[in-house]
């Protein structure tokens, strides 16, 4: 199905897989209500967008402050009077052994990976609800299925938000739709936020070696939304063929 005329709102979407996905969408007729910390950047990839022919709107958005995804939500129903799919797709990656003792990192991962995306479901939830219709997408990781040394917090964030997500799921009713989508290594900057060097020596060189790009993902959530009203994607994995 087509989703031309659909309402979505992403998060983390002034880079990576927010970007592309962004993109892709706006590309099949959506209009795409965009969220991120850095206006700069939003503003560029809106001005991207309705360059080549889209619709974009965007709003500077902290999703450590549910207000911020509260005015997210606002937004797309002040410019089209509904909503019909949020992807919480902000996330962060400090990520070190356990002795490193980053608790900072540890904290900001907590309340950007999973508190940032309860916020995002929080925000949309009543709306979903008033229109007996919407989507639910959350971008989530494989290293929450596959568990390596030094990414600890960040896949325990992770699978924290599967679970969510299946809760989810299972109250949602007939009319709300509810995707997991769970990406592999990809070629975004999501090593610029390691701060300890022997581990961003080993994950960059992992990624410069096998990593996809970040329209992969975005097809994949493409996917999920295409489908029609009584189609349920539940959960995709997507990453690189040579990824063990």
């Amino acid at each position: 199905m087509s989703i031309a005329g659909k309402v979505i709102a992403i998060t983390g979407a002034s880079s990576g897989i927010g970007r592309a996905t962004a993109t892709l969408l706006a590309q099949h007729g959506a209009l795409v209500v965009l969220g991120a910390r850095n206006e700069d950047a939003l503003k560029a990839v809106a001005g991207e967008i309705t360059a080549n022919g889209g619709k974009a709107v965007f709003r500077s958005t902290d999703v450590r402050q549910r207000s911020d995804l509260q005015e997210l939500v606002a937004l797309a129903i002040a410019h089209c009077g509904h909503l019909d799919v949020i992807i919480n797709c902000a996330g962060i990656g400090p990520i070190s052994r356990f002795d490193a003792l980053d608790v900072e990192g540890w904290d900001a991962m907590i309340d950007v990976n999973l508190r940032g995306t309860l916020y995002g479901i929080a925000a949309a939830l009543p709306v979903f609800a008033r229109q007996e219709s919407g989507h639910v997408v959350n971008v989530i990781s494989t290293a929450g299925i596959q568990m390596v040394p030094t990414m600890g917090v960040y896949a325990a964030t992770k699978n924290a938000v599967r679970t969510a997500t299946e809760v989810l799921r299972q109250e949602a009713g007939p009319h709300l739709r509810v995707t997991e989508v769970s990406p592999g290594m990809i070629a975004t900057s999501f090593i610029d936020s390691i701060n300890d060097q022997p581990t961003r020596q080993s994950i960059g060189d992992r990624v410069r070696a096998i990593a996809i790009p970040p329209e992969a993902i975005a097809r994949g959530i493409l996917y999920a939304i295409e489908q029609p009203p009584e189609v349920d994607v539940g959960s995709i994995v997507i990453r690189p063929t040579a990824q063990a």
